[in-house]
Parts: C-alpha cells; sequence; structure tokens
C-alpha cells in the first residue's frame, strides 16, 4: 500500500461512501423519468461489489484488514496507523466503513432497483437477485448485527434496524421464494433468458443457481444452531432433501473468473502474509495444499513462514518476505465450494439431521472435494493420518522471539468414532476453514460461533480493554458514515444488540457455552 493511504483514507472514504448513492440515482434515471440503466448492468454492479476487485485498496478495508485477520488466516507485517489498529483490536472506524457502505449503496440500492423492475414481471431476475441479497447481506449481518434489511428502500427516514434473527428468518424467507421460483420454472420447462445478466458465473443455468441458494440456506442454517437448532435443523433439512439438492461437485463451485484484490495486496504491497495459524496447522499436517495457497518465503527459501497477528512491529521489513499467497488460489473470486457444503453436512449428521449421509464419509468427501478443487494429491493418505497434528510456532524474524508459542490445538486428520461429538467438530472445522480458504469472512463467523479452529491470541491488544485477547473481536462497531446519515437507524440497532457497540459484543448466534 502507497505510504499516503493512511493520511487520506478518511477523505477518500467520505467521498466514496457518499458519491456511490449520488451516481446510483444520477444514472438510474433521466430527465424523462424513464430508467437507463440496465439489468446486466445493475448485475455487473452486485457481483463486483460484494467482494470489491478493483480498487484493491477497498477491498483491503472491506475485508482484508479485519475478517482475513480474525479468522487466522492472514496477518499484516505492516505498521497500519502505528501499530494501533484492527490486528491489535483498535477498530479503525475509517476502515471499517467499507464493510458495511458498499453493500448497502453497490449491492443492495442495486437489488432493490432489480426488484422494482422486475418483481411479478421477469421473475427469474427477480429470484437471482435475491440469492445475491442474501449472499450479501449474511456478510454485513455477520460482521455487525442489527443492520437495515426490511425497512431499506422504503424511502421512510430514518431507516429503522432489524434484529440479527429477524434478518435471518427474512433471508430465509428469500431464499425459499427464490428457489422455489427457479425449481418451478425448472420444472415446467420454460426457458429462462437468466444468461443476459450470468454470463460469467453459471451462464444462466438454474439448476446451479437452485443449488446454490440451497447450499448458502444451509450455511446460514448451520450459523444458528446455538441460538435456535430448531429452526437451523429445519432449513438445513430443507436444503437437503429437495428435488434439485446442494453442490456436490467442484464445477458447481460459485466464483467470478475476476483476480482476487488479495492478489495485488500482498505480493504488490506486501501487506498481507500467511497467518501463525496457517502455519502452524498445514505444516503440521504435511498438508499437500500448502503450496497451494502460499508462496514459499523469499527470506527463508525452501520454507513456509507466517506472520502472527497482534504483535509489536518494529519494522514492516522484518516480515515482509514471509510467506505471500500463491498466484493460483488469487486467480478467481469463490464465493462456494463443494468442499464447504459436504462438511456442512457432515456437522449436521454430527448432529443428527438428515444430511443424506454418515458424517465420517461427509467429512472425507469434503476434503476430497477441496484436494481435487486445487490439484492437491495423496487425499487418501492424508485422511488415513492419525498422528500429525498442529506444530509450534516460532518467529523466524531476528528478535521477534516473544512470538513464539507451542500449538493451541492437538487434532488430528483422520476420522475417529471413539472420540466425543466436540472433538469430531473440531475436526470437521479445521478442514472446513482450510478448505474455505482464503474466504476470512465466512472463516471468522465460524470460528465465533464454535470456537475452531483454535487460534493463536494476540500479544498486543491496544483496544483499551475492551476486547479479550483470547476471545478475539467478535463483531464491528456501527460505521460513523452511518451514525451521521441515519443516527436514529443505528439507535434502534444499538437498541437490539445484547451489549454495547464496540468489538467485543456477541452476535446473536454467537452464544456461549458447548456447542452440542
Amino acid at each position: 500500500m502507497k505510504k499516503q493511504f493512511i493520511k487520506i483514507v478518511i477523505v477518500v472514504a467520505v467521498f466514496n461512501l457518499f458519491s456511490c448513492t449520488e451516481d446510483f440515482e444520477a444514472i438510474n434515471t433521466n430527465s424523462t423519468g424513464q430508467s437507463e440503466i440496465t439489468l446486466p448492468d445493475l448485475f455487473k454492479g452486485i457481483y463486483s461489489n460484494i467482494v470489491i476487485a478493483k480498487p484493491e485498496w477497498q477491498y483491503q478495508l472491506q475485508q482484508n484488514l479485519n475478517a482475513d485477520l480474525w479468522s487466522g488466516y492472514m496477518a499484516t507485517p505492516t505498521d497500519f496507523a502505528g501499530g494501533s489498529n484492527n490486528s491489535t483490536y483498535n477498530l479503525i472506524d475509517g476502515w471499517n466503513d467499507f464493510a458495511w457502505a458498499p453493500t448497502y449503496k453497490n449491492v443492495i440500492a442495486f437489488t432493490d432497483a432489480i426488484e422494482r423492475k422486475t418483481k411479478n414481471v421477469q421473475n427469474d431476475f427477480y429470484a437471482l437477485s435475491l440469492l445475491l441479497k442474501v449472499q450479501a447481506m449474511h456478510k454485513v449481518t455477520d460482521t455487525f448485527g442489527p443492520a437495515a434489511y426490511s425497512q431499506y428502500g422504503t424511502g421512510v427516514l430514518p431507516v429503522s434496524y432489524d434484529s440479527q434473527e429477524e434478518i435471518y428468518n427474512a433471508m430465509f424467507t428469500d431464499l425459499e421464494t427464490a428457489i422455489t421460483h427457479l425449481t418451478n420454472k425448472i420444472q415446467s420447462g420454460e426457458p429462462s433468458n437468466l444468461a443476459e445478466v450470468d454470463k460469467t458465473v453459471y451462464a444462466g443455468d438454474m439448476t446451479k443457481w437452485v443449488k446454490f441458494g440451497n447450499s448458502l440456506r444451509l450455511r446460514l442454517a448451520m450459523r444458528i444452531t446455538k441460538i435456535n437448532p430448531v429452526l437451523a435443523k429445519t432449513e438445513a433439512e430443507k436444503s437437503l432433501t429437495h428435488s434439485i439438492g446442494v453442490i456436490t461437485e467442484n464445477n458447481e463451485i460459485l466464483s467470478l473468473n475476476t483476480p482476487h484484490p488479495v492478489g495485488v495486496i500482498s505480493e504488490g504491497w506486501k501487506d498481507i502474509r500467511m497467518s501463525a495459524d496457517m502455519e502452524s496447522i498445514l505444516v503440521g499436517y504435511s498438508d499437500p495444499r500448502l503450496s497451494k495457497y502460499f508462496k514459499e518465503s523469499v527470506q527463508f527459501p525452501s520454507q513456509y513462514k507466517g506472520v502472527r497477528t497482534g504483535i509489536n512491529i518494529i519494522s514492516k521489513s522484518d516480515h515482509q518476505d514471509f510467506s505471500g499467497l500463491s498466484d493460483e488460489i488469487v486467480s478467481k473470486i469463490t464465493f462456494m465450494t463443494a468442499a464447504e457444503v459436504y462438511f456442512l453436512r457432515a456437522e449436521g449428521a454430527l448432529r443428527g439431521w438428515n444430511m443424506g449421509g454418515i458424517s465420517q464419509l461427509l467429512y472425507e468427501e469434503g476434503v476430497k472435494k477441496s484436494f481435487e478443487q486445487h490439484a492437491a494429491t495423496n487425499a487418501t493418505a492424508y485422511l488415513a493420518d492419525n498422528s500429525s497434528v498442529p506444530t509450534n510456532y516460532v518467529d523466524a524474524a531476528p528478535g521477534y522471539a516473544v512470538n513464539n508459542t507451542n500449538a493451541v490445538s492437538t487434532i488430528t486428520i483422520e476420522w475417529n468414532d471413539i472420540d466425543t461429538n466436540e472433538q469430531k467438530l473440531e475436526r470437521i472445522i479445521t478442514q472446513k476453514w482450510i478448505a474455505c480458504f482464503p474466504d476470512g469472512q465466512e472463516a471468522w463467523s465460524e470460528h465465533r460461533r464454535t470456537g475452531y479452529p483454535k487460534l493463536f491470541p494476540v500479544i498486543k491488544n491496544t483496544s483499551g480493554g475492551i476486547i479479550d485477547s483470547n476471545l478475539g473481536v467478535r463483531r464491528i462497531n456501527f460505521p460513523i458514515s452511518e451514525v451521521n446519515a441515519n443516527a436514529a437507524g443505528v439507535a434502534s440497532g444499538v437498541s437490539k444488540l445484547n451489549g454495547p457497540d464496540n468489538g467485543a459484543t456477541r452476535l446473536w448466534w454467537d452464544t456461549t457455552g458447548s456447542n452440542f
């Protein structure tokens, strides 16, 4: 990242946050009141803002300097903001606006426009917009908690927030609407013109979109297992008993053939490196995916070296030549993989749900699909390994021995039926964590929900005692831009939190206690 970035970020952020909505209104209506922007343009805007590919610094603030760090996937060697920043639990408002604003100003605004154009007229497009809306909004609510969902687009100010429970219920309803319509359309044999707005994802294949919708519903159902296990089971089994079902093959993965912006952040700016957690787990397991995800360290040739999050950084040059991300892993942006879906099913089966198979076989298929996705070899031997465990972490940079620590997990790879359910869940989530890389948002959410995989705590905590070093960040506080524009709405959201508006307050589904 350019050195002047930190100095200008707040000014640029404010400009972008407000100009996006103004631009949308300008291009959406001309002087005669007739719409000018096309449906393909609207969908293109949605695809490109769920994960912001360009400019890369906006993705850096949208996800990389929050969820990608707190998930244990990546770490930064850069001493941002004088060493007191998101990585050390001092949440910077000028950064965290970008985890909120692009979704509303460039995704939800566009899905709202599509609904007005197509609902009850061109329902194929409306159904697709609902799937993308839920994909975008579950990231927002899983980051902040309460948010504007049911009241968005009414034109009434202030915009009141729904509780996270209300948002989840609404998302399940929206998914059911979309899945039902597309399924009925498939069964009717009528052709669809979805390819007009879906040229690069599934090329208008409604069956694949239904499988994605069911898989997304399964993901959201699993998120609420501890807070509402009855609803979780109901929604999860809807997806597995559906006539079309869920994603099962790697050719059904939902991804964009757009280079992932973290590639530039890693290799262009050297602002992001492999994490210490990734080094501990992948090296400890002798995982064949290690070389598929990361590059060998320039500083330590033939070795993979990770950086610990939340440390005292003396100089960026001390760790910037540790392992960066591989060219393969940043070649596209992926939203949902077949491997993730198998791991979701494995957990569901562990809970006694009808997931179309037993937990062990679904777990093993998840590992195999991940190996297949990344062209890694020897999955069978890997799954038979009952001795390898995460390794201790040693910070190889001179002068940083204070960061050295023992491994925090002893979970092995091979399935063991005599293990407790908690041990089996740790095994499932640890492998899902590996397979979902580099989607730090999903990994962070699942870590908060389950406590797995076990991650190294930060050493340097600049939250002023607000955030526990061992528990980590649980959410992001509502952004200042939203406080300024919709203060009463933010107040309605704060009233629906189970605590103060800060990074230590747990979300609705993020409860304490056992996973079973």
